[in-house]
């Protein structure tokens, strides 16, 4: 099961947890609230997972693909690890399941505050367009992910401020009828 946690206000390497002393854990709820939702499928048969095909179909997720994160696998890793973890948001969602390996999914709350989403083998997340968020492998240095979209993929990263986009304004509103 997915953990999850509002994180410290430390500079150190971002590849540990950065739990607050005490722990302040966030529940699932609290991150459906936040408009991510969480699976919890069978990495090792993905390939033939009925769960995931049905995900698949129910949210029109048509194209993937398949992610190597690791020095020795990802062309120009150093600078693909400073752009994952530089905060930013998508215009469509972002939906990303692990199949291998481990890292950590932060996005921030309706208050600002940044929650660190621990990510291991078999746990699929969907983050919603206009949350701001980043991504950072932990200190296994290594995750193999599969990519979903619906439609044809679009890569742009919009970092932050990007406030002006409809995206964003609508994924505000979101948030302002969820605290309702």
């Amino acid at each position: 099961m997915v953990e999850a946690w509002y994180m410290d206000e430390s500079r150190e390497d971002q590849r540990k947890p950065h739990r607050q002393e005490p722990n302040r854990p966030v529940s699932l709820e609290r991150l459906r609230q936040l408009g991510v939702h969480y699976w919890k499928l069978d990495a090792d048969n993905y390939e033939t997972d009925p769960v995931l095909a049905q995900i698949r179909e129910e949210n029109n997720y048509s194209w993937m693909d398949i992610i190597t994160i690791h020095k020795d696998k990802l062309p120009n890793y150093e600078e693909k690890i400073k752009i994952f973890y530089e905060e930013h948001l998508h215009l469509d969602d972002e939906i990303r399941y692990i199949l291998e390996g481990s890292g950590y999914f932060d996005v921030r709350d309706k208050d600002d505050t940044w929650i660190r989403i621990a990510m291991e083998k078999g746990d699929m997340i969907t983050l919603p367009a206009g949350i701001y968020h980043r991504f950072t492998l932990d200190e296994s240095n290594y995750v193999k992910a599969m990519r979903l979209f619906v439609g044809e993929p679009v890569w742009t990263a919009y970092n932050r401020p990007a406030d002006h986009f409809p995206a964003r304004e609508q994924y505000q509103q979101f948030l302002a009828q969820a605290v309702q």
